[in-house]
């Protein structure tokens, strides 16, 4: 894991966890990450101290380790990201145009999971259709 310390336009500070560093840049390029203050979408890294790791330090560190607390917290929200997907039609590329039928009425509605570039999900806000993004979380938790 990736720990960046993270910064919004408002000047929020914030930090996040990524798999590896191309998580970041693609979570930033679908919108998908966001302020925990103002849910701003205009995020960008800034300067941390870097970690210098010491051979334990490694050892330590190829484990994501979560006390019991911070685990069962984990797996509920692995469950409800599972609850939604399973109850939503993945629309794909097609997310914006079919938010956008289902909020003026133009089509039944339902739940829709799928893809909007930052942009898109702007525009979608902006018309007042609520669209929220699923977290991307690891596999496997110890």
């Amino acid at each position: 894991m990736i720990r960046y310390s993270l910064i919004c336009d408002h000047g929020h500070e914030f930090e996040g966890w990524f798999s590896e560093s191309a998580d970041f840049d693609r979570q930033k390029e679908s919108g998908f990450l966001s302020c925990p203050v103002c849910s701003s979408v205009a995020i960008s890294k800034t300067l941390m101290a870097p970690s210098v790791a010491t051979a334990r330090k490694k050892e330590e560190g190829q484990k994501l380790v979560f006390d019991q607390v911070q685990r069962e917290a984990f797996l509920k929200l692995k469950e409800a990201i599972a609850e939604v997907k399973a109850n939503s039609e993945d629309v794909g590329e097609r997310f914006p145009e079919e938010a956008r039928k289902i909020h003026y009425g133009e089509t039944q509605a339902r739940g829709i999971i799928g893809n909007a570039t930052p942009d898109e999900v702007h525009a979608l806000i902006d018309e007042g259709i609520e669209v929220a993004p699923l977290p991307v979380l690891p596999d496997d938790v110890n």
